[in-house]
């Protein structure tokens, strides 16, 4: 099912409001959990908002096409929902050759600011996201790929903009809503136009 789906897969800014400086357009910005309950194998819970008639995009708490199939969690959602997905992971997946290496240790120590990015190839040299320097307080990157209808550099440009802290606002958002009991909240947070 994954390896069909994953056929389906845009790399691309396909949305107007991708390629303007500030997002002007862009409405809203979702953000999707998905938290499993300690000790049960099958249950989940998955926090998502989803606004008809507007422009939004979607972050994940999770990966994109940074992924073992190159097909996470972002990019199942994305070409499920037809909605651009951008996947926003805090911790590294070793995965076609990136790995937690002295190199990548480098790589880190050399983001001075907030924005501040780099590259994750694969062994074959195709880059499937980027580490990102999301605010100028965390010293931690948060790993960034594609889920769906949009480019890897709109991705991380939008990633930040949207960081007051390490994680996205509505990734933080909702995952304080889910994993505060999981019962049932949800949260969409208008974008901030700003220029970056």
């Amino acid at each position: 099912e994954q390896a069909r789906l994953r056929q389906q897969v845009v790399e691309e800014d396909t949305e107007d409001w991708q390629t303007s400086p500030d997002f002007s357009g862009l409405e809203r910005v979702g953000g999707v959990d998905l938290s499993f309950i300690k000790g049960d194998d099958v249950n989940a819970c998955a926090q998502l908002v989803l606004y008809e008639d507007s422009q939004m995009v979607v972050f994940v708490d999770g990966n994109g096409l940074f992924h073992y199939r190159e097909f996470g969690l972002a990019c199942h959602l994305g070409v499920l929902s037809g909605l651009p997905c951008v996947g926003v992971a805090k911790n590294l997946l070793q995965v076609q050759g990136v790995y937690k290496s002295e190199e990548h240790q480098s790589q880190i120590a050399a983001l001075k600011k907030g924005g501040d990015s780099f590259p994750l190839a694969a062994a074959s040299g195709k880059v499937l996201g980027k580490a990102l320097r999301s605010s100028d307080k965390s010293s931690k990157p948060v790993y960034v790929s594609v889920g769906h209808k949009i480019s890897v550099d709109t991705a991380v440009r939008l990633t930040h903009s949207c960081c007051r802290y390490r994680v996205p606002e509505p990734i933080r958002q909702v995952r304080t809503h889910t994993h505060t009991g999981l019962n049932g909240y949800s949260i969409a947070c208008p974008v901030k136009k700003q220029k970056i």
